[in-house]
């Protein structure tokens, strides 16, 4: 076992398996005394004392390690917050957050805290109690309102947008700890009603953090977000280690957690059960990353459990900026329409490219189609519907022709495949450069009923396809099972 990370009230630890996520049960024990069981190959401890020395067993195997030093504990209760989940306590615990000095915690015990927008500085830990709970205000009218020309950003676009819950604005050096609960409860207001117009501004996030760095995010429960769920944009050096995401299946663009313009970031241990994509990796629309030129890259999810919703880990639409060094570990997807995913099309440009992704170890049950590469993707912001969109024509290569590089998906199993084992759609003047399938398993349902595996303006229904390919200029199969598929176990339009 290693350690992941350490803060001034917790321990995460990663433990050496085979097995994606899950784990045979195990003891814990610390100093020598049991502290619970658990059956996942990551876990975290909470309520540890800070700068403190302590032994860890787990399975006859020992280590030591210390927590991080703390200046002073403040209870955002001595600052008047109620936690009656009726008063409105932005305020005090804005005055805690303020007061805390460097390597200071803010302390929220038990209660629940009606809340708007909370902005964190550098240097500090908010440590949330297992009995607490941030519920978020739902009127919209009393939100802070991001400017588009400094820290507004909507699907890849500088634009107004609303402060989110839990804001980093240039900062450095937090830890967000605990086992409470952030609930933005946006079933409860009117964040989904015709959520595609602008309503005063975009929507924020339960997490939205700005050109900050040295983040890590370890153990909350984010539920009920009012769009994008943890949004990193221009932000660097992140761990999210043993959260959870839980959304209506039914709240249309409650993604997980979306990287974007962002590199070096690490998602492990973590449950992600949402209305749209789990984890998605964005570098912004063609103008944002002409102006930035800033890819999102260095990225590893590993160890994580993810359900429902229309892609495991997706890439884009707005990807324009690049997406590159990805890799994707150990981890289970269940019941949901895709497990990889990329949505790109025409305008998106290639000032960055989708380069050097890498899927190993992966179990997916009950995915209608395990793998998606979609190049005509018709939805997000305006343009989708265009012919210059959809037209499988070969038009000229231009600087707003997308590009996509080499992908590698090796050691799975793909059990109750639906619609297809994987749909790849390449453009004409613009192939996708090779994907490579190892030691794969496409374990078909045999009664599954015909569907749509892509977003595209004029779809094409499956049920039961192998590998079906457009415009895809090296395609390997090595090692790779189809059972239960009809027809050819691969197909490629004309």
């Amino acid at each position: 076992m290693k350690i992941l990370y350490t803060t001034t009230h917790s321990v995460s630890i990663e433990l050496q398996s085979i097995n994606p996520y899950y784990h045979n049960e195990y003891d814990i024990y610390l100093n020598d005394k049991f502290i619970k069981k658990e059956n996942k190959n990551i876990f975290s401890i909470f309520d540890l004392s800070p700068n403190t020395l302590y032994k860890l067993r787990v399975n006859n195997e020992e280590l030591i390690f210390k927590t991080k030093y703390e200046s002073v504990l403040l209870d955002v209760k001595r600052f008047n917050a109620k936690g009656d989940g009726i008063s409105d306590d932005t305020a005090f615990i804005q005055a805690a957050i303020s007061a805390c000095p460097n390597n200071g915690t803010v302390y929220i015990p038990k209660g629940i805290y009606l809340v708007t927008s909370l902005y964190l500085k550098s240097n500090i830990t908010l440590y949330l109690d297992k009995d607490a709970k941030l519920i978020s205000n739902i009127n919209r009218k009393d939100y802070p309102i991001h400017p588009g020309d400094y820290l507004g950003i909507w699907e890849g676009i500088e634009q107004d947008n609303f402060a989110s819950t839990l804001n980093l604005i240039n900062t450095s050096n937090i830890d967000i700890i605990g086992e409470g609960i952030f609930d933005g409860r946006a079933e409860l207001s009117d964040w989904y009603i015709n959520h595609r117009i602008k309503n005063i501004a975009w929507r924020g996030h339960l997490f939205y953090s700005y050109k900050s760095n040295n983040i890590n995010i370890i153990g909350p429960t984010f539920t009920h977000s009012m769009s994008w769920t943890i949004h990193p944009y221009m932000s660097n050096d992140i761990n999210i280690i043993n959260i959870k995401i839980i959304n209506d299946k039914n709240m249309p663009t409650t993604d997980g957690i979306d990287p974007d313009c962002s590199k070096n970031i690490t998602i492990k241990g973590s449950y992600i059960s949402v209305g749209d994509d789990s984890i998605v990796l964005k570098s912004g629309s063609y103008d944002l990353a002409k102006k930035y030129k800033t890819p999102t890259e260095n990225i590893l999810i590993e160890n994580n459990l993810i359900e429902n919703g229309h892609g495991g880990v997706v890439f884009g639409s707005e990807l324009s900026g690049g997406i590159k060094n990805i890799t994707v570990k150990n981890c289970i997807f269940k019941n949901g329409d895709r497990g990889l995913r990329i949505k790109t099309r025409r305008g998106r440009g290639h000032i960055g490219i989708i380069d050097n992704i890498n899927f190993d170890n992966i179990i997916m049950e009950n995915i209608k189609t395990p793998f998606v590469i979609n190049m005509y993707y018709n939805m997000g912001n305006a343009g989708g519907h265009e012919e210059y969109v959809w037209t499988k024509s070969k038009l000229p290569f231009n600087d707003l022709t997308p590009v996509l590089g080499k992908f590698l998906f090796k050691n799975m199993n793909c059990n109750n495949v639906s619609y297809a084992g994987g749909v790849f759609l390449g453009l004409p003047e613009s192939k996708i450069k090779e994907i490579k399938i190892q030691n794969v398993v496409f374990n078909y349902d045999t009664d599954s009923k015909p569907g749509y595996p892509v977003m595209i303006e004029h779809k094409k229904e499956m049920n039961r396809v192998g590998i079906y390919i457009l415009n895809v200029e090296n395609l390997i199969l090595d090692d790779v099972k189809f059972n239960g598929n009809i027809g050819n176990d691969i197909l490629e339009e004309e």
